[in-house]
């Protein structure tokens, strides 16, 4: 393969001072706190909005349903209005990457996978999660990309402790994606969150060992692969703007949390099924 060294290198000084650049908020006792707060709030839309998902309906009808949940908890949901963003929350089914707008054209089916991603603003804090659900009869495929996806993201989680490099929680889990057949999107990724909606750092899901900066208590951010059944390339709608697509038309997933460093390990602060301990 012929490589065109100069853009190569251009790349790569671009990227190091990225990095080099990083302004990582370390989040005070008072700012945790608040973020926690979102967090679970965050969390517990996801819990609710469960019931809901089933063949005939909308996802217009799921995103008003979250939308009136967020607002009778005090909160905001920060995706409305953001950048243009439409609804209050993102949906999006089998060969839709990230992104999707709700809508009432539409419609879940029996077989439909879906990811249902969630933003909330309490007291001026962000916390962000998502999670898949699948709709009716799901083909062994579509469950080993979701199972595999999943899994990712825990492998992502057991990298987070103090000490560690950024760069190792994206190469546990391309490694594993790769291993299992599946490709590793790289034109999106995870990052800081709390006091902004995105923060630095960047975290990306595919990463050399040992890159990048070293994590320290007070850091938050979110680990959200996305893993997809083909190609890891995206393709954006032209029409909205907003929905990413793969680029073969086959499936993707895609799991997020929201995690703290702590002194001795992280506290995953979406988690409200109590399925990750405290390190």
């Amino acid at each position: 393969m012929i490589v065109n060294l100069s853009n190569w290198l251009s790349q790569f000084v671009l990227r190091v001072l990225q990095i080099s650049n990083m302004n990582i908020i370390i989040k005070t006792p008072e700012q945790i706190e608040g973020i926690r707060k979102s967090s679970k709030l965050a969390g517990d839309v996801l819990l609710y909005i469960a019931g809901f998902v089933k063949e005939g309906v909308t996802t217009n009808f799921l995103d008003q349903l979250i939308h009136n949940y967020i607002v009778e908890h005090g909160a905001i949901p920060a995706t409305m209005n953001y950048n243009g963003f439409p609804k209050s929350c993102c949906i999006s089914l089998n060969e839709v990457i990230c992104h999707g707008i709700p809508s009432d054209r539409v419609v879940l089916k029996n077989g439909d996978i879906l990811n249902i991603d969630i933003t909330t603003i309490l007291g001026g804090y962000f916390g962000d999660t998502s999670k898949m659900f699948t709709v009716g009869e799901t083909t062994e495929a579509a469950n080993k990309l979701i199972n595999a996806t999943q899994h990712c993201l825990d492998l992502g989680i057991q990298q987070v402790k103090p000490g560690n490099y950024l760069g190792n929680i994206g190469y546990v889990i391309s490694r594993y994606a790769i291993s299992q057949g599946f490709s590793v999107v790289y034109e999106y990724c995870g990052h800081g969150v709390g006091i902004h909606f995105h923060e630095d750092p960047q975290v990306d899901h595919a990463a050399k060992k040992n890159s990048g900066p070293k994590l320290k208590p007070g850091m938050i951010f979110t680990i959200e692969p996305m893993i997809n059944e083909g190609r890891p390339r995206v393709k954006v709608d032209e029409l909205d703007g907003w929905t990413a697509r793969t680029v073969d038309h086959k499936l993707s997933a895609q799991f997020e949390h929201t995690v703290l460093v702590t002194n001795t390990g992280c506290e995953v602060l979406t988690d409200v099924s109590n399925q990750y301990p405290i390190t």
